[in-house]
């Protein structure tokens, strides 16, 4: 399991379970700007990964879960989410739900977090807490962990 037990896989496969529901039956006929809506949340998320994936990469951490990071970032993205690539996954989430026309799929979105959030954010805390625990503490205070 833990071959597949990264956040991208765990992102598609709620994408699936949208895009299903939707051609199981839960697609509703929705007006033109919720599909702009859908693309514009898509475009938000996708560039909150890519400006989160450039900060780590600037500080020479590592992006892969389940490694202990090398260092903490707290500038750029992460000074408004302690959690920009997993709230980016969310965003692209509810806006390809809105894209399938289904509004039940955008339920599944804090679904998809809590998972996340088990799965991934408590164990890179943890390491965060432990190696760097007052950096952690005061950025932890001072920024949210989804917005």
């Amino acid at each position: 399991m833990k071959y597949f037990d990264y956040p991208p896989v765990w992102l598609l496969a709620f994408m699936a379970l949208a895009w299903g529901s939707a051609k199981l039956g839960l697609e509703m006929d929705l007006p033109a700007w919720v599909g702009l809506s859908g693309r514009l949340l898509i475009l938000f998320g996708i560039s909150l990964m890519v400006l989160a994936a450039f900060a780590m990469w600037r500080h020479r951490t590592t992006l892969v879960p389940h490694r202990v990071p090398a260092a903490i970032v707290t500038n750029g993205v992460y000074k408004f989410t302690r959690n920009p690539i997993y709230l980016g996954d969310a965003f692209t989430l509810a806006g390809f739900s809105l894209l399938c026309g289904n509004l039940a799929g955008v339920a599944l979105v804090p679904v998809f977090m809590a998972v996340i959030r088990r799965r991934f954010i408590a164990e890179e805390e943890n390491w965060l807490r432990t190696k760097f625990h007052e950096e952690f503490q005061t950025w932890a205070e001072s920024t949210r962990r989804w917005l």
